[in-house]
């Protein structure tokens, strides 16, 4: 007693010490994070943008008046905002249509008209046909029904989450005037500082959401099970030190949680409930025998202790497959999996073993018809493996046929919205812009100048006019910028700025001519455009969120169109961009779902054979483990769910949980044997003994992952759907395949012979 005491006191020191370090746990967003790290197409954009700039240090703030745009009330408020947005932290420059000019060519020089006058409303008619026939305003400053129109703010550079928060709330504060006086009907934003402050304020939500219903969901069903509130306080409270001292450590190490934390809670209380309802069933079963306390524990430690720790190890290892992933987000989740599941066994295993010496069998359960319930359904469920064998086999091939047909069915066409958090107002900004203006994903395509060639030499501008031609016939791409837009702009200067003349100049000479001009312009006119060294050139836009696989099959046709209709002794071309290697990542994470697999569950399996000695109870352990990752497939296919980095985690985490319970199953089998009972009575045993808790723990772990539905980030809805319902397949498995391989595999003497010789 004196040895369970003293645990206890370091238990609530650890209490004290992981408080403290709560308040210094952090949360994180940033789209980098999500790149494939060691990528070529990632490391060629870092150097890109060292050149140029970043293709998401962008606000946009779009205002919308129904009626029109071209109203002398809302121009002079639109103009008075962009004004003082100048003035936020960390913006470096703000454009608008109130502050943009066209040049103009007069007989003293070149000067400037406004695009808009302002202050002449008589002009409003013709400032608007000539606007809204302008490819550089459409879809970019100003939408093509002239009833809303943007305010685009360059922020710095890779904004961190701090300055994305300063940005936002000083943002915020400037449109509450404009907001409250109604001068603009409606306001929406959008950028990588917006996206930044409101996906980690989803993040916390998730976390606490997710803790919480977790919490009483997993009170609810412990009550169901025990029927007394010692069982249920013994049991949370295990699970809450173990989630506590977890979140503690993680923040002890440095490590920030993401979109994926939300899970964190879910899997501790599923890990500590499994554990906690096979301790204690099989410690009341001691007592029921009549052993005393002290031996309950003892032979419950000694006979479940090893097949819960077996558990503690799959499960890490099949969350920590996820390290072959070439994506930061989801390598962390899968070591902090790992790192959650072993924390939660030694504590709850400590616990347990410092708590139930303390009660007798009437402080920890209500022996009640629903509780008797299960050790009917066991028997039901040896018998029907007994008597519907050959049933229950075709079954299960059917199932796998189905399962691959599913399977060939997955898709990568990953879109933003579909992880978007549900019903919050960075999602309606989100598609706002899809629809009024040209959406957020950029699109880049870097300009190499070949054989000495400067990128603003004629010939190799008008072969980039050539590519930004066709790539402009794609209807999801409605905004495209070059440095031949300067070149444009100064020839349609010479014919009084007419939407025709917004073309490149005819002839070498005017070409040259206007290059002198160019030269000229101040910076910040065509640097961001044009290299320093004047050899690389970059198009820049953005397209429309119609999916990684169609934006993917677009880049390959412009690919191969450049390949065959430009020419390569002028100037070569290179698709890159963030929204690029967005895409490409998904196609890492297909591969990388088999690559981190197979080699997780061939370790598990060779661990089976160490402690089995026999290769029958590999293969025993291996089919209704493996099946649920099948099926787990064919329902993201079957369902149109497109494989991105949060589904790509539900094969870890099925694999990961679903050993749990073969285990256990295996494990009681191999001690019933060893004390001399045959392969029938064994697996009677088993049933009886072991299919109790498994069916128990496993309807908490369709109820808990089920929690995920309360969820507003969409992957963490769809994963939670699809673990439950595996799971809940996983089971069956396990209770009806497994007896009949274990009946068909396993000789009459085989194991036992084995197990003998151990002993």
């Amino acid at each position: 007693m004196l040895q369970r005491n003293r645990l206890l006191f370091a238990y609530a020191l650890l209490v004290l010490a992981s408080l403290f370090l709560l308040t210094r746990l952090r949360f994180t967003f940033d789209f980098d994070q999500f790149f494939p790290q060691g990528d070529p197409d990632w490391e060629f954009f870092k150097n890109y943008i060292k050149e140029f700039e970043s293709d998401d240090n962008f606000l946009l703030v779009a205002v919308e008046r129904r009626e029109g745009v071209f109203d002398s009330t809302f121009l002079q408020n639109l103009h008075d905002f962009s004004l003082k947005a100048a003035d936020l932290p960390h913006i470096t420059s703000v454009q608008s249509l109130t502050k943009m000019q066209y040049p103009l060519q007069t007989p003293f020089g070149i000067t400037a008209v406004p695009v808009i006058h302002l202050d002449q409303p008589e002009f409003y008619a013709s400032d608007r046909q000539k606007v809204l026939q302008d490819p550089r305003f459409v879809h970019n400053l100003i939408s093509s029904d002239g009833t809303a129109m943007t305010v685009l703010l360059k922020t710095v550079e890779r904004s961190t989450l701090e300055q994305a928060t300063a940005i936002m709330d000083s943002l915020e504060t400037l449109l509450q005037p404009y907001r409250q006086s109604g001068v603009f009907d409606e306001v929406h934003v959008l950028g990588r500082a917006y996206f930044q402050k409101e996906m980690v304020r989803m993040e916390v939500r998730e976390v606490l959401v997710s803790t919480v219903i977790a919490a009483i969901l997993a009170t609810l069903v412990l009550f169901f099970i025990f029927r007394r509130w010692w069982s249920v306080f013994i049991s949370m409270a295990g699970i809450g030190l173990a989630l506590l001292f977890f979140m503690g450590l993680l923040s002890a190490l440095g490590r920030e949680l993401n979109a994926l934390s939300a899970l964190y809670p879910i899997l501790m209380c599923i890990v500590g409930v499994a554990d906690s309802i096979h301790i204690i069933s099989k410690y009341l079963d001691e007592l029921e025998k009549g052993h005393d306390q002290q031996q309950a524990i003892r032979t419950t430690l000694r006979e479940i202790g090893l097949a819960t720790f077996m558990t503690c190890v799959t499960t890490a290892i099949g969350f920590a497959s996820l390290v072959t992933n070439r994506t930061a987000p989801i390598q962390g989740f899968g070591l902090n999996a790992a790192l959650g599941v072993v924390v939660a066994f030694f504590v709850i295993y400590g616990w347990l073993w410092a708590m139930l010496p303390r009660f007798k069998d009437n402080d920890l359960i209500k022996f009640t018809p629903e509780y008797a319930f299960w050790g009917r359904f066991m028997e039901w469920c040896y018998t029907f493996t007994k008597r519907s064998e050959r049933g229950i086999v075709i079954v299960a091939l059917a199932v796998l046929g189905l399962c691959f047909w599913g399977i060939s069915r997955i898709h990568t066409n990953y879109r933003v919205e579909k992880n978007l958090p549900i019903g919050q107002q960075i999602t309606a900004d989100f598609l706002y812009f899809e629809r009024k203006f040209s959406g957020f994903r950029p699109i880049e395509v870097a300009v190499f100048a070949q054989n000495g060639r400067q990128a603003d030499d004629p010939e190799v501008l008008r072969e980039m006019d050539k590519l930004e031609a066709k790539i402009r016939t794609y209807p999801a791409v409605k905004t495209l910028l070059s440095v031949n837009d300067v070149y444009r702009s100064l020839n349609a200067m010479r014919f009084g700025n007419k939407p025709e003349a917004y073309r490149l100049p005819d002839s070498l000479y005017e070409f040259e001519r206007m290059k002198r001009i160019a030269d000229k312009l101040p910076d910040g006119t065509s640097n961001v455009l044009l290299s320093k060294d004047g050899q690389k050139a970059r198009m820049t836009g953005r397209i429309q969120d119609i999916g990684s696989d169609s934006i993917l099959a677009m880049q390959h046709e412009i690919e191969h169109w450049w390949n065959t209709s430009t020419d390569s002794t002028v100037v070569k071309f290179k698709m890159t961009g963030t929204g690029l290697i967005l895409d490409k990542n998904a196609m890492y994470i297909r591969d990388n779902m088999l690559q981190g697999l197979i080699p997780s569950v061939l370790i598990v399996a060779l661990i089976m054979a160490f402690l089995f000695k026999d290769w029958r109870m590999v293969v025993v352990f291996c089919v209704p483990n493996v099946l649920p990752l099948f099926m787990a497939g064919a329902l993201i296919g079957f369902g149109g769910i497109a494989l991105d980095a949060a589904t790509a985690t539900i094969f870890s985490i099925i694999f990961g949980i679903a050993t749990d319970d073969t285990i256990h199953f295996l494990s009681t089998f191999k001690l019933s044997r060893s004390r001399g009972q045959t392969v029938e009575q064994a697996l009677h045993t088993t049933l009886l003994e072991t299919g109790k808790a498994m069916c128990l723990s496993s309807i908490i772990l369709f109820f808990a992952f089920l929690v995920m539905l309360f969820s507003i980030h969409p992957p963490s809805v769809t994963v939670g759907l699809l673990v439950s319902v595996t799971l809940a397949g996983a089971l069956f498995c396990d209770l009806l395949l497994a007896p009949i391989l274990v009946r068909r595999l396993v000789p009459e003497g085989g194991l036992v012979n084995t197990v003998l010789k151990e002993s």
